[in-house]
């Protein structure tokens, strides 16, 4: 269950969707969409429950660059300003929990996660990545990991064994130059979205179990 969200009073504005757990943990995680979609995604929603039923509040949430527009890309240099979305969303939740704050998402919105927090290591208590795009297709050569070597936060990776913006080994090697403890979750079959017939149903409860591992380390 989630209800909508707004918080218009600074910008850029936040708008997207709470889901309050039935037993509160204390937990909060913040998580976004890729660059080709929004907040209403069917990986967003279904991770959202998933948290949201181990404990966490949850706010899913459309960045900036999809509130201005509603279909399309980000458009060149907007990036700082979605950065700047994901740390007023991550304000607004630490108003609402008493513990670890978490932020992620997916494709497009968790490499900006992982920017954002490399240059604010504090900023949150772990980053979890859903097909995290080390490179465009075909591209291997431009990788997107000059920060990574800045990531002082625990992070978990969810990545699918066909997607083609990193192979397995490609994230594994990646994942090397984090100097925070991190993992790499593997979903055999899966391609950027994550999502097949065979994880249906499975692979949010086996995110947030591997998430919650690698956090409480």
């Amino acid at each position: 269950m989630s209800t909508p969200f707004a918080d218009l009073a600074v910008d850029p504005p936040i708008r997207g969707f709470l889901h309050a757990p039935a037993q509160p943990s204390g937990s909060a995680i913040v998580l976004t969409h890729g660059a080709g979609a929004n907040c209403q995604s069917k990986l967003l929603i279904e991770m959202s429950e998933a948290f949201a039923a181990a404990g966490f509040n949850v706010l899913r949430f459309d960045l900036p660059f999809r509130s201005e527009r509603q279909t399309g890309p980000p458009r060149p240099g907007s990036a700082a300003r979605d950065r700047n979305g994901l740390r007023r969303a991550v304000a607004l939740m630490k108003e609402r929990a008493h513990g670890p704050i978490f932020l992620g998402g997916h494709s497009y919105g968790g490499r900006q996660s992982t920017i954002l927090v490399s240059e604010q290591p504090q900023l949150v208590d772990g980053l979890l990545l859903l097909s995290y795009p080390l490179h465009p297709p075909r591209k291997p050569d431009q990788l997107r990991t000059s920060h990574f070597p800045k990531l002082e936060t625990p992070a978990l990776f969810v990545h699918g064994t066909r997607d083609p913006f990193a192979t397995i080994p490609e994230m594994q090697s990646a994942l090397r130059l984090i100097p925070a403890s991190s993992a790499l979750l593997e979903v055999d079959g899966a391609g950027h979205d994550l999502l097949i017939k065979k994880t249906l149903g499975e692979l949010p409860a086996r995110v947030v179990g591997g998430f919650l591992g690698l956090v409480k380390k």
